[in-house]
């Protein structure tokens, strides 16, 4: 990752700084930039009065708040990198900085990978009227859906979203596309969302039936899986740094349903459960997980309720239950189910163990409104 190419946004940092005169600050930083925080706190301490507390724990995004206990060590405004506020009460004096990247990928890698996601969207489209008397055995040999579903389209526009990194191109990739004959949409999301196009890992609230397919401008693949999990639309994706333009591609969402699947059958003998609580501000979903306590209850089995900060195997393997349900961040039990000794499930997958909902109809990606 070339930093130099980044906007860390300090300047405004230490002019907020000056002006409410803070003498006590901490900087949160995502786990890609802590090599840098070092640098970033000399920074700032030099061009202000201020000292800087680095909150050197894993920080994943801006669900994952540390406010509570900055404030008990006398931090009069947390500093928050690259993250963009979300729709929850931080409880003090807080910061955003989205550090974004000037990098400007060519278009034309993408582009015959986007023509031929447009010629699926088109073809789902011509059908879907036919889709209300189609019958499960029809549904799975079509393959409407990358995640099974027979989803209604009413278009196939080109729906394009990234990362908080990349958002300041959108609007200049759609000229683009347009200029290369694609009818593009940058979609708005929900209250969780701030900026149009933008996609979290719990959240793709922008999804609309008249987009047939995305490109995503960012890296990696932690974004990309959790929007075709969630909208099962064929996804291209075009990263910024390298240049390079690939595909979500459908054997690989295939390979990750039949692990969840896999993970399904193998609680279906289970009788206790762990139920996760995430402790994170943006995280906290008490009440899913009593429902899915009284479920377990209704069903004959038992939930006991875990609640913890930081998720990880060595802090539940060791409890004598035969599997976990996760309400805390949803990308744990999909990203990370491997590096458990026990299952790790979703909600709406205990759903399915239990009988509750069927596989059938299409898998459902857990999501945070």
């Amino acid at each position: 990752m070339d930093l130099d190419r980044h906007d860390f946004e300090l300047d405004d940092l230490v002019e907020k700084i000056r002006a409410n005169d803070n003498r006590l600050v901490a900087l949160q930083v995502p786990e890609g930039l802590k090599m840098q925080a070092l640098e970033m706190m000399d920074s700032i301490e030099d061009e202000s009065d201020a000292k800087v507390i680095l909150a050197a724990d894993p920080c994943y995004g801006a669900c994952d708040l540390v406010h509570d206990k900055m404030k008990m060590m006398g931090v009069e405004l947390v500093a928050h990198m690259g993250h963009s506020q979300m729709n929850i009460d931080s409880g003090m004096p807080t910061h955003f900085i989205p550090v974004t990247y000037d990098g400007d990928p060519e278009l034309a890698a993408v582009l015959p990978l986007l023509e031929s996601h447009r010629a699926i969207a088109q073809s789902r489209l011509e059908s879907s009227g036919e889709d209300a008397d189609i019958d499960k055995e029809a549904a799975k040999e079509r393959f409407l859906d990358a995640v099974g579903r027979v989803s209604p389209l009413t278009g196939a526009r080109l729906g394009l979203v990234g990362s908080i990194q990349h958002l300041h191109l959108l609007e200049d990739f759609k000229s683009r596309l347009e200029m290369a004959g694609f009818d593009v949409e940058i979609p708005v999301g929900g209250d969780r969302l701030t900026f149009p196009g933008q996609v979290l890992g719990c959240n793709y609230s922008g999804d609309d039936p008249s987009i047939g397919h995305y490109m995503f401008l960012g890296s990696g693949d932690f974004h990309p899986i959790g929007l075709v999990l969630h909208t099962g639309k064929p996804l291209a994706m075009l990263d910024p740094y390298s240049g390079d333009a690939t595909e979500m591609s459908l054997e690989r969402i295939e390979r990750i349903l039949r692990q969840r699947f896999g993970l399904i059958n193998s609680v279906d003998e289970a009788q206790t459960f762990g139920i996760l609580i995430g402790e994170k501000p943006g995280q906290m979903r008490r009440n899913l997980a009593i429902r899915m306590k009284r479920l377990l209850e209704k069903h004959g089995r038992k939930g006991y309720l875990l609640a913890l900060d930081h998720v990880s195997p060595d802090l539940i393997d060791f409890y004598p239950v035969d599997a976990y349900v996760n309400t805390a961040c949803p990308r744990i039990a999909i990203d990370d189910s491997v590096r458990y000794a026990k299952p790790l499930i979703t909600p709406y997958e205990l759903e399915v163990a239990l009988g509750e909902k069927k596989w059938e109809t299409g898998y459902q990606f857990d999501e945070i409104p």
